[in-house]
């Protein structure tokens, strides 16, 4: 038996959590399919020493209004991230005290950081942020890597690693893995380089303490039996009048289809007839980056009595940067504290459970002294290694993608929509952009559908 439904969404993560709750607040009938065991996507509560902890999805910041409009709707507090004291770089084989985002490693090496950063952001600027393959120079820079762009602005190898460190947080890849445009759209549709990547003002301002899977929850709940979990979409049959969905042995005829999840994972749903050759590219041209995280646990937040923020960088793998996500607490006792390291994937993600531990409590170590060594508890988490949807936290669109094939990035085929943060304009890659992308794909599906009253 075929169940039927105006819409089906593939895909329960915000993007797609988000296009079935506006299609059903506008009287649609909709289905979510998610093939996972849970709803949220990238965005993933785990637990350690009891506390909750982001696996994926963390931070949100100012201008990102619409994951804070659907937070504050759904009752999802956020509390300031912590950053008193001073930040601490383990750079060259020296831990130095800084201020502020860019460390002051040296006069010259300050110069050129601010230098390069300028040049970038002035290239950004020319970028159309909805249309890339249309900016003055988009053949030349979508032609070169961020590394290549950054060899020829002569930056200094100060600046070419820290920049590294951005792409491995920011794409989950290396400079010389990501187009020079896709780069230069991405920061501009986060609001410049400050807005990606300060703490006060920028994307890591706030977080969830309770974690942000909660908010895809609070989607799932409202939505109800329109969402099915462990249900793998794997083929969809289209054609003038709607669609077939079908997973494992059941099927889904709805009107509209709203694809909901990373481009590289297009490729696992078998699509008759078949899609255009541009739309069958992006699978290739839209690979995701590999990102993992570390969290330990500690009996207090050791470094803030040394005047510490837990914010730090680091030119020795595999943890890279860090950050203070202890539990809020009033009065002296402090209670536990908590350090999240983002940790390189590519030797990391290969090693076994014992040796990931040590490794990555060893880079605590190197920064915060020897007591980091001696956590209560620690996890980590590998998204490269998911069995299902592997990859994070974003795509690293490699060079040469955006000016062959990004025009059909979330262009409809027949009654096939496509929403996630990948095909967002603003805050492209992070819960926001997932957020917005699920409204826009929700309106597209709404202009095309009779209204519902």
């Amino acid at each position: 038996m075929t169940d039927t439904a105006d819409v089906v969404v593939v895909g329960a993560g915000f993007a797609g959590l988000t296009t079935a709750r506006e299609l059903a607040r506008l009287g649609y009938s909709v289905l979510v399919l998610e093939g996972r065991d849970r709803v949220g996507g990238r965005s993933h509560t785990g637990a350690v020493a009891g506390l909750p902890v982001d696996l994926g999805g963390t931070f949100v910041g100012p201008t990102q209004d619409a994951v804070a409009e659907l937070a504050a709707e759904l009752d999802c507090e956020t509390i300031p991230t912590y950053h008193q004291g001073k930040n601490l770089i383990n750079w060259r084989g020296r831990v130095r005290s800084y201020a502020g985002t860019v460390p002051n490693l040296s006069i010259g090496g300050l110069l050129n950081v601010w230098r390069v950063r300028w040049q970038f952001a002035r290239v950004a600027r020319q970028v159309p942020i909805g249309e890339p393959w249309t900016a003055p120079r988009a053949a030349e820079l979508d032609a070169q890597s961020l590394g290549q762009w950054l060899r020829s602005v002569r930056a200094s190898s100060t600046t070419r690693d820290l920049l590294a460190i951005m792409a491995r947080v920011t794409w989950g890849c290396e400079p010389d893995e990501v187009s020079m445009l896709h780069a230069a759209r991405y920061v501009r549709a986060a609001g410049g380089l400050d807005r990606m990547l300060d703490v006060t003002d920028g994307a890591q301002q706030d977080r969830f303490p309770g974690g942000t899977q909660q908010i895809a929850l609070k989607m799932a709940a409202e939505l109800g039996e329109r969402v099915r979990l462990n249900a793998n979409v794997i083929r969809i049959e289209y054609d003038d009048d709607g669609a077939t969905v079908g997973y494992g042995p059941n099927t889904v005829r709805a009107t509209r289809v709203v694809v909901a999840i990373p481009p590289q994972h297009r490729g696992a749903i078998t699509f008759t007839p078949e899609l255009p050759s541009e739309h069958r590219q992006l699978v290739e041209c839209w690979p995701q980056g590999h990102l993992s995280k570390a969290y330990a646990v500690y009996d207090t937040p050791f470094w803030r009595a040394n005047g510490q923020s837990g914010e730090s960088l680091s030119d020795t793998g595999p943890v890279f940067i860090t950050f203070d996500v202890s539990p809020p607490y009033t009065g002296d006792d402090p209670g536990p504290g908590v350090l999240l390291g983002f940790v390189d994937a590519r030797e990391f993600d290969t090693w076994p459970a014992e040796q990931r531990r040590e490794r990555a409590l060893a880079g605590f170590a190197a920064l915060f002294g020897e007591q980091a060594l001696h956590p209560i508890d620690y996890l980590d988490h590998s998204w490269g290694t998911e069995p299902f949807a592997p990859g994070g936290p974003t795509a690293a669109v490699p060079p040469g993608s955006w000016t062959t094939v990004g025009p059909w990035l979330r262009r409809p085929v027949g009654p096939i929509h496509w929403a996630g943060t990948e095909t967002a304009d603003e805050w492209t890659g992070f819960l926001d952009g997932a957020v917005r992308s699920g409204r826009r794909a929700a309106a597209e599906v709404a202009a095309a559908l009779p209204v519902r009253r």
